[in-house]
């Protein structure tokens, strides 16, 4: 019996001339983009270039085809009195809008910031609006504003306010106002929410500092609190603006742009034309208009964005 030990198996050495091949790092991040830009491109991109073309053509919404016709539709919106006149409903609604979410979104944050019980579920409370989707909200006004079963009218009448019910929605200026505040009703939470966030990062030093010194509630609020959300209300105002500008399912379900066209805005005309007088090709032209009004105001922001970043990087 040999006693020798077995000698070991030896292990071939790795072939030194075979690498493995690595995906390099920018084609790989492009790769992880790929689903993202062709979303982007065939929801965002791809549509606006087919409005753009669609705008230089008489197309009929029923057969999708028409002639070219070069800037007629543009200049016969111009020269419409209508597409004025949801211009200027436009901005009174996004105006009058705007100043009702950030005054009464301020005057809320400010209380919620504030120590008192049950301030969890008033915080919760208060985003409830903003959750429900837009014919929710149109319906439960609807129900408080009829003039014959209306809770609101009803106690108009009681408190001796009024003799009679309100036409809220179905005369001028009447529509518009009340437009105004269930519009700011329903999206004043997003101003709490974004206030409230900046209101707790103040630290309260500055706030017992200021109480020992014998600032009252308006001095604080002036030399603390506006300084902190000064810079933040002007990107709320940006953003806020844009989303407004562009609002459409409020209005339509709420007054229909009515009465006559006392609060059709633009999105509500761009549907009436493509979709009421079947023109594709002007509603097509009134969209293009709007969106060249929509990227003056994203300039402003990803201008301010920038200049934010800008500032902090410092």
């Amino acid at each position: 019996m040999s006693t020798e030990t077995p000698a070991l198996l030896a292990v071939p050495p790795a072939d030194e001339g075979r690498r493995r091949w690595r995906m390099p790092d920018p084609l790989f991040g492009f790769l992880l983009l790929l689903p993202s830009l062709a979303l982007f491109l065939g929801l965002i991109v791809y549509p606006i270039a087919q409005a753009f073309l669609i705008s230089f053509h008489d197309v009929s919404t029923l057969t999708l085809t028409g002639p070219y016709t070069g800037l007629t539709n543009y200049k016969t919106v111009l020269a419409q009195p209508e597409f004025w006149r949801s211009f200027v409903n436009t901005i009174i609604w996004t105006i009058g809008s705007l100043i009702g979410q950030i005054g009464l979104g301020i005057l809320i944050a400010l209380l919620l910031n504030t120590k008192f019980h049950g301030q969890s579920f008033a915080r919760g409370v208060v985003i409830l609006p903003y959750m429900l989707s837009s014919v929710v909200v149109v319906m439960i006004w609807q129900w408080m504003l009829n003039d014959l079963y209306g809770v609101i009218d009803a106690k108009l009448m009681e408190w001796e306010f009024t003799m009679m019910p309100v036409p809220w929605l179905t005369r001028m200026p009447n529509a518009m106002i009340t437009l105004i505040v269930i519009g700011t009703w329903k999206l004043f939470p997003f101003v709490v929410i974004t206030i409230l966030a900046r209101l707790q990062s103040i630290p309260g030093q500055l706030y017992e500092a200021a109480r020992i010194d014998g600032a009252g509630a308006f001095s604080r609020f002036r030399d603390i609190t506006w300084p902190h959300i000064k810079s933040l209300l002007l990107f709320i105002l940006l953003l806020r603006g844009i989303w407004d500008f562009k609002e459409f399912d409020l209005i339509f379900l709420l007054t229909g742009g009515g009465p006559q066209i006392g609060t059709q805005t633009l999105p509500l005309l761009i549907y009436k034309a493509a979709f009421g007088q079947l023109h594709l090709g002007r509603g097509a032209a009134i969209a293009i208009l709007m969106l060249l009004i929509m990227t003056v105001m994203f300039a402003v922001y990803f201008w301010y964005n920038n200049r934010q970043e800008k500032r902090g990087a410092l």
